[in-house]
């Protein structure tokens, strides 16, 4: 077991953040998910993308908004339920925060556990540092540069990640609800051993902790489902040469620097 070196962290023009408050944020949105979660979905509104909205994404986001907004006053917060800034104004932002109040609302209607709390910080349009909370275990994902990639257990053990660069006989995890034919003609070209289907961004979890080595996915995905995983430097983001095809792969960011992404596939 490890402990990080510093509670803070900074990137050029930005004042310090206190990690141990970013992590207490998604750790009360969590709380917030789990409340409401215990009394049943409640009402589902369906929104103009077609996508669900309960009251548990609601009261998450309203936790994170705010929570951030009190932390990081100067950095704006874009989030799935917040997405009315145009986006003139937003690509010329140099920090802004990528927020999932609640990923897999769909699982979370279906009580399947398989849902997530996803904060990413983004500069210059890539994701710099994300955390990935998965309320139902209480285990929370954190990475970036400057702090290293870490698990922290409900319990409070903390154990930094690091990619065992598998070789062959990967284990790919894609998601229940966005299977596609297409995914079959890419896999093809890699070493693949056995498939795992999991929702919402626990895909990266199982990635960092070595679960499983690929993630694909066929067909567009939106910032906020991605950024926080990509952020993390214990999985590398790549495009691959199929049209609107993303992979992630178990390799370091710090061994493949050049191939690293430098957007989310949104």
């Amino acid at each position: 077991m490890e402990t990080a070196l510093t509670d803070e962290f900074a990137l050029p023009g930005m004042p310090a953040i206190a990690l141990s408050k970013l992590l207490e944020i998604a750790k009360q949105a969590g709380a917030a998910i789990l409340k409401i979660y215990a009394e049943g979905a409640g009402e589902v509104i369906i929104k103009s993308d077609n996508s669900p909205l309960t009251a548990a994404d609601q009261a998450s986001n309203e936790l994170i908004v705010k929570g951030l907004k009190e932390l990081t006053p100067a950095i704006p917060v874009i989030s799935e339920e917040e997405k009315d800034t145009p986006y003139e104004i937003r690509k010329g932002y140099k920090y802004y925060w990528c927020v999932d109040p609640l990923d897999g609302t769909k699982k979370y209607i279906k009580r399947n556990g398989e849902f997530t709390v996803n904060i990413a910080l983004i500069c210059k349009n890539k994701p710099v540092f994300g955390i990935i909370y998965v309320p139902v275990t209480g285990a929370l994902f954190y990475g970036g540069k400057d702090t290293g990639s870490w698990k922290v257990d409900a319990d409070g053990q903390k154990n930094q990640l690091k990619i065992d660069n598998k070789a062959d006989n990967w284990t790919v995890v894609g998601s229940r609800s966005h299977a596609a034919d297409e995914e079959t003609a890419v896999l093809k070209k890699y070493p693949v051993g056995q498939m795992v289907s999991v929702g919402s961004s626990l895909k990266f979890c199982l990635i960092a902790e070595g679960l499983a080595q690929i993630y694909y996915r066929h067909g567009p995905t939106m910032e906020w489902d991605t950024a926080s995983g990509q952020a993390d430097r214990a999985t590398r983001f790549i495009r691959s040469t199929y049209s609107e095809t993303c992979l992630w792969v178990a390799i370091c960011f710090s061994r493949n620097p050049k191939k690293s992404s430098k957007r989310s596939c949104a």
